[in-house]
């Protein structure tokens, strides 16, 4: 399963790539609903796509974003001065005796004191960093759809509710943010041939047990220990990621555009290292194919998943 992925945050470039449009709507709506008090979680690079509006409704959208993080912003502040109290007074009590509460007391704040200046830093910093368009289930992506024969870019949540289901399935089903081949015409029958979407990914990472990935069998009494390898593309490009995604409405309740990525049987490399699953990536040719799905025709669909992208996985322990 792809727990976390590296993206093309920036609208602008599906654009320039793709010939695509965004859609200011819905970036507007994420943004906004995120400024009134919604959960919802963005890259900074998607933020970043906005420093610059050139156009009335992408000035709103950034209108949005600066108030959201300065309130923010007065928030973590709020919070730096409390934990640095908190420090004082830890410190302040070591000074007289040395107890397991001031100890632990200090190590809490320090650790809350340290966590809140990089929040802070990463709030107003301006210089791009790999990590802001890195994505996690639950974060927002920009996703590239086909609408009324034109393509375009939506923002949608990694972490799929299928249209229909009640809200209580993101709970009950976690990890539907990917998408098993096997179970395309089984779980995602109504998005499968439908409602289908790209999103660009340079790097991803997956949770590994280190005995798998070492290839040694574990000593009786040895507890294993999970760790989070980082996989590459060799060469190196960006790779256009097969997807499913739905749009979600309830009465009373916002709409939700959401998606999961298509996983399936590991190459080789990535099996040897210790994961069972791959994202699919598609070839540019296939593009067009892949976003006009006909489902009265779902072999070509899977004959389209079957050549597929195919580089080299490298890996290494992500940093």
């Amino acid at each position: 399963m792809c727990y976390s992925a590296q993206i093309q945050a920036d609208y602008r470039k599906f654009v320039k790539m793709f010939g695509a449009l965004m859609s200011i709507k819905e970036f507007a709506q994420l943004f906004f609903e995120r400024a009134e008090g919604s959960k919802a979680k963005v890259p900074k690079a998607m933020e970043d796509a906005f420093s610059n509006p050139q156009s009335d409704d992408e000035r709103v959208v950034k209108h949005s974003i600066d108030r959201f993080n300065a309130e923010l912003v007065s928030k973590l502040e709020q919070d730096l001065f409390k934990q640095r109290a908190r420090l004082a007074d830890a410190e302040r009590s070591l000074q007289n005796k040395v107890t397991k509460a001031a100890t632990e007391s200090r190590r809490i704040a320090t650790d809350k004191v340290e966590w809140t200046l990089g929040k802070l830093d990463d709030i107003r910093r301006a210089e791009p960093r790999a990590r802001d368009s890195r994505i996690f289930p639950g974060h927002y992506a920009p996703v590239m759809v086909v609408e009324n024969g034109q393509r375009v870019i939506k923002p949608m949540r990694y972490q799929c509710r299928i249209a229909g289901k009640p809200a209580s399935y993101d709970v009950k089903y976690p990890g539907t943010y990917n998408a098993r081949r096997d179970n395309l015409e089984g779980f995602w029958k109504s998005l499968f041939g439908h409602s289908h979407g790209l999103i660009v990914v340079s790097t991803f990472y997956e949770n590994v047990s280190r005995a798998k990935m070492e290839v040694r069998e574990l000593a009786e009494g040895d507890e294993d220990e999970n760790v989070v390898l980082e996989f590459k593309p060799n060469p190196p490009h960006d790779m256009l990621v097969a997807c499913l995604w739905s749009r979600w409405s309830a009465p009373g309740e916002a709409d939700l555009l959401s998606f999961a990525a298509i996983t399936d049987e590991p190459p080789a490399e990535v099996a040897a290292a210790g994961h069972d699953r791959c994202i699919v990536p598609i070839k540019p040719e296939n593009i067009d194919a892949w976003l006009n799905p006909d489902a009265s025709d779902l072999a070509a669909l899977h004959a389209i998943l079957d050549d597929r992208d195919r580089p080299y996985y490298e890996h290494r322990l992500a940093a």
